[in-house]
């Protein structure tokens, strides 16, 4: 049987996929376990009746399981590995939070408007951290095999080559070819494809957040 679940649709194309990166991290769990799935695109912005009902904070991504709708993708992703623990997505808890700062110190410097506040160098320390990571342990996070901590990273990682490149025509330096080589891996995926949001739907939602 296949589970329903919502994810966010993109802005002002209610039939397109969103580019909400924790709804796209939910999805490239179902895939890579290749569990049968029914997706709702939910309108953000105007979220249908039935959604509110079964999920009256109006988050996504939400999954259904056995009659009940479960939010959260940190939630989501520890029920789907529990239920179908085959293939195994799980990372060695020592590198679970490999990358975990990342998002954050790019959301710092895409929004900041002051060149002098160290948040591109926070950025760079963070991405560099990475690269020596996957320079001894690569080519993913846990090794050989993908597993959750790079499902939850490379929507991540699109909206930051997306965003800065858009906003702030910013790349990553070429000198870390570990983190590049990862990236190429990650979206390269047949499940990435599937799952990820336009380039112009991601600049979309950026764009009131990198302008207030």
């Amino acid at each position: 049987m296949a589970h329903e679940v919502a994810v966010k649709a993109a802005a002002g194309a209610p039939d397109i996929l969103g580019d909400c990166p924790f709804s796209q991290r939910v999805l490239l769990t179902l895939e890579e376990k290749k569990i049968p799935h029914k997706l709702h695109l939910v309108n953000l912005s105007d979220k249908p009746q039935w959604f509110l009902a079964v999920n009256p904070e109006g988050k996504v991504p939400v999954v259904k399981f056995d009659d009940k709708w479960v939010s959260d993708s940190d939630v989501l992703v520890g029920i789907l590995e529990e239920k179908y623990p085959e293939p195994s997505l799980a990372t060695p808890p020592e590198f679970a939070s490999v990358g975990s700062k990342i998002f954050g110190a790019f959301v710092k410097f895409l929004k900041s408007k002051d060149p002098s506040d160290g948040s591109e160098q926070a950025l760079l320390d963070e991405l560099k951290a990475l690269d020596e990571h996957l320079k001894a342990h690569g080519p993913y996070i846990a090794g050989e095999k993908i597993t959750a901590a790079d499902l939850s990273l490379a929507p991540k990682l699109y909206h930051l080559d997306v965003a800065l490149g858009h906003f702030k025509k910013w790349t990553v330096p070429e000198s870390f070819t570990h983190f590049h080589h990862y990236k190429k891996l990650l979206f390269s995926r047949e499940s990435f494809e599937k799952t990820k949001a336009t380039k112009e739907h991601v600049i979309a939602g950026w764009e009131p957040k990198v302008n207030a």
